[in-house]
């Protein structure tokens, strides 16, 4: 995946679009959004946007050379996480 290099690309996506460029369902998009596993997004009035670069970046987390790789920078499952110890739920 690359991001846009056309003058005209949009800079700014909605889910819809985001989801697509990740090859996500726009749902598994939101369930990111809703347990903070997903990408940075912006909330615009009512709209949720998410730039393209944040989208590319947040992609580029997961990328491995192999099944060894260390996972400390994994994208995680679009899953509710348990609190680490010592800190609070948000």
């Amino acid at each position: 995946m690359t991001a846009p290099t056309t003058p005209n690309a949009p800079r700014f996506v909605r889910t819809q679009q985001a989801a697509a460029y990740l090859g996500l369902s726009h749902r598994t998009l939101e369930k990111h959004r809703t347990f903070g596993t997903g990408p940075a997004y912006r909330k615009l009035g009512g709209r949720v946007l998410y730039a393209i670069d944040d989208l590319q970046a947040w992609a580029d987390r997961g990328a491995r050379v192999s099944t060894t790789d260390p996972t400390a920078d994994a994208v995680l499952p679009a899953k509710r996480r348990e609190p680490v110890a010592g800190q609070a739920r948000a």
